[in-house]
């Protein structure tokens, strides 16, 4: 039988003085399993193991980590061959280092963390964050207490903090933690700040509108001021430069159909700016394509969430506590890490294809159009009769050779040229086999039930 290495999974044919480095990363990470007597291509080869083994491998983890990380170890039989089984916990203080290095696992390696990542998983795992630490060369007086009573208006709208009306605004940052011994927060200056980008230049969103070369810029901005008003303002920017339909319902008001659900959008920039790594010199990013509008932010996931795991129920992961505490309040975000399945959603609901949410030099949220168009089957040169074709497999959710032919009154030989030419262009795809085969639309979204 062979085995594979994963994130909780080493193997190493011996053990040797780098089970500390994969040591520190399982506890930095979610914790381990180092196995000694497999190698690395999964292949049982068994290890010797003398009086003296177990003691000296667990004095030559503990000594080489910094807090100290104490493994638990023990003898298996593997396929007939001995086999150690070095465990190790998720440390409680993190990170551990070996060596004056900090080390995070990430599938089945182990990264080399960067001092960035370093401060915030220290934060984290003393409960705190980022922005609950003090704004440098700030002091009360450089915060808008008439934001503060918005908030606070805002708070007890929702019901979820209930603010008595006679504090005052800085008693309720005092008392919440966005002030501390009469200072405040990095979170308190981006969030109710006079002037936040004095202090801290990159707390901006860049918003641009593309040509359709994806190169020439049609219109430009960069939205300033408190996180709050910044994410108000990149609505407004984005709603200028996408389309918006007007549909008959039957309803006394036409409904509104954007080029994409605008309730997503939103959700997508508000976990810009909660979530986004305020330390790293960059603005948030919101990129309006012919096809498609990206929403990045500077900063890969925080420190214990993986991208996978965005896709099933996880724990909430904050990166920036205060931030998030203010949005909860205001009803702007949930707690229970839901942010990601809202925009998928959404967009399913609205009939677009699934949004790509990756990790490129920070994070990322792709949204793409449904382009099946008649305008856009145009300029990608296809001809009047594929143009129905298209149309109709697009209503339909596929469409057939024999549904080719009566639609455009062509032989079958034409038809399947001309349904070869629009795989060859990736627009459909083949699927079935022999009698049973028809074409869907390349990109066409999951239908989720």
């Amino acid at each position: 039988m062979t085995f594979h290495e994963s994130d909780k999974v080493e193997f190493k044919e011996s053990f040797d003085r780098d089970a500390a480095v994969t040591a520190s990363a399982f506890s930095n990470t979610k914790g381990g399993t180092i196995f000694i007597g497999i190698n690395d291509r999964g292949n049982v080869v068994g290890t010797l193991i003398g009086t003296e083994s177990f003691k000296e491998w667990t004095n030559t983890i503990s000594q080489s980590t910094e807090p100290r990380l104490i493994p638990e170890i023990e003898e298996l039989s593997c396929e007939g061959k001995p086999v150690v089984a070095i465990h190790i916990k998720e440390n409680p203080l993190k990170p551990v280092s070996v060596k004056g290095r900090c080390y995070r696992r990430v599938g089945s390696s182990n990264r080399v963390m960067q001092p960035h990542e370093i401060s915030e998983m220290h934060l984290q795992s003393i409960g705190s964050s980022w922005d609950l630490t003090p704004a440098q060369k700030t002091t009360v007086e450089d915060l808008d207490l008439a934001k503060v009573a918005d908030y606070i208006k805002k708070a007890n709208e929702t019901g979820r903090r209930n603010i008595a009306p006679d504090e005052s605004p800085q008693t309720v940052l005092e008392k919440i933690g966005l002030i501390q011994n009469s200072k405040p927060t990095w979170a308190a200056l981006l969030l109710f700040g006079k002037n936040p980008q004095r202090v801290l230049s990159q707390a901006t969103i860049h918003c641009g509108l593309f040509g359709s070369d994806e190169i020439s810029v049609l219109d430009d901005r960069m939205v300033q001021g408190t996180v709050i008003e910044q994410v108000n303002d990149a609505m407004e920017f984005i709603r200028k430069n996408i389309r918006v339909a007007f549909v008959m319902t039957g309803e006394p008001e036409r409904k509104q159909v954007w080029d994409y659900p605008v309730e997503a959008l939103r959700e997508a920039v508000i976990n810009a700016v909660c979530h986004r790594n305020y330390t790293i010199s960059s603005s948030v990013e919101i990129r309006i394509m012919e096809a498609s509008l990206k929403v990045w932010s500077p900063g890969r996931l925080a420190s214990g969430i993986t991208l996978p795991e965005l896709f099933s129920s996880h724990a909430s992961v904050l990166r920036n506590k205060g931030i998030a505490q203010i949005f909860y309040d205001m009803a702007w975000i949930e707690r229970w890490g839901s942010g990601v399945q809202k925009i998928r959603t959404a967009c399913a609901e609205a009939g677009l294809p699934e949004p790509v949410f990756q990790e490129d030099q920070g994070f990322s949220v792709i949204f793409r159009k449904d382009v099946f168009d008649r305008d856009y089957l145009v300029r990608a040169g296809l001809s009047d009769r594929q143009i129905s074709a298209v149309l109709y497999a697009k209503e339909n959710g596929k469409i057939t050779n024999a549904d080719y032919q009566r639609i455009a009154d062509v032989s079958a030989a034409t038809a399947r040229r001309d349904l070869k030419a629009l795989i060859d262009k990736n627009i459909l795809e083949m699927k079935g086999e022999r009698k049973g085969i028809y074409y869907i639309l390349k990109h066409r979204p999951k239908i989720i039930t």
